[in-house]
């Protein structure tokens, strides 16, 4: 005498194999976090280095690298823009205190996110300064009487 159905036992053991991908997933996630904070050979880890070049680097931020920093993080989805941005900053800030200039500039920030992120990300910043190069290179309105500028030029709007 069969006690449950057929198709009960096939639920259960498809819920099993579900439950152990899903979980093989997370551990995989959560050895590579485990794996950043290990001390390596010189006794720090990634995130301990990534913590010190941020915390050496704070004054040397002004609002344009600060705005900079937040256009280039801009595509990461929200739940990771944080640590994105973190050892993002913790690059530009190495390569900052590195150069020995006053303050973190544009240079430090592209270079600084080239080096942080995966080759994969590289053509958000080529598109992040295409669509730059538009906006600044676009024919803006100036003076009243329907002038318009483009790199100083003038010309009549018809």
């Amino acid at each position: 005498m069969k006690s449950s159905p057929d198709w009960f036992m096939y639920f259960i053991a498809f819920w099993g194999v579900v439950l152990v991908v899903f979980m093989s997933i997370g551990g995989f996630f959560m050895f590579r976090k485990f794996l950043k904070v290990l001390p390596k050979a010189d006794g720090k880890s990634k995130l301990d280095w990534q913590n010190h070049w941020v915390e050496l680097s704070r004054p040397l931020w002004n609002d344009e690298s600060k705005a900079m920093l937040d256009k280039l993080v801009s595509p990461v989805p929200n739940a990771f823009r944080d640590i994105a941005k973190h050892s993002i900053a913790a690059q530009i800030g190495q390569l900052a205190v590195e150069s020995g200039e006053g303050s973190v500039t544009e240079e430090h920030c592209i270079k600084g996110y080239i080096m942080a992120t995966p080759k994969r990300d590289h053509a958000f910043l080529i598109n992040f300064f295409g669509q730059q190069r538009d906006r600044l290179f676009a024919v803006r309105p100036s003076a009243p009487y329907g002038k318009t500028e483009t790199f100083g030029t003038s010309r009549r709007l018809t």
